[in-house]
């Protein structure tokens, strides 16, 4: 079986406001995230995959969790999934792939009602929002 490994931003605002991007089909979000390339540690795959998608320059604060599943195509998808802060830059895609062409700070209401790329994380950035101090 191919596999594919890749990872996750997590990422805050001082609002209580999660970073999204949202791809082409203008329709699902997701938080920043993307595949590791070749001499690239986790960690350096997450700062760079917000950079890209965001225009946000960040830093790793945790590991939080993996997320690992079949695609349809029959690839195991593995995700790493990091806790990052946001230390500079702004909003600006400069995504090398084209996919992402919106990008956005969603508040717990928005997490909640929007559609999500990873319907099986919506629940688990909710539960961060709200551990986090969101009103």
């Amino acid at each position: 079986m191919k596999e594919w490994i890749g990872a996750a931003a997590v990422c805050m605002n001082s609002r209580k406001q999660l970073l999204m991007v949202q791809g082409k089909d203008l329709i699902e979000w997701a938080v920043p995230s993307g595949g590791l390339e070749e001499n690239e540690t986790l960690e350096q795959c997450c700062v760079r995959e917000v950079k890209e998608e965001t225009g946000y320059d960040v830093e790793v604060v945790k590991h939080m969790f993996v997320k690992s599943k079949e695609t349809s195509s029959g690839i195991k998808a593995t995700t790493h999934y990091f806790e990052v802060k946001a230390v500079g830059g702004q909003i600006r895609i400069e995504d090398p792939d084209g996919i992402i062409h919106n990008v956005g700070w969603k508040s717990l209401d928005e997490v909640m009602e929007c559609k999500h790329a990873y319907p099986e994380d919506r629940d688990l950035l909710i539960t961060y929002l709200i551990n986090r101090g969101q009103p």
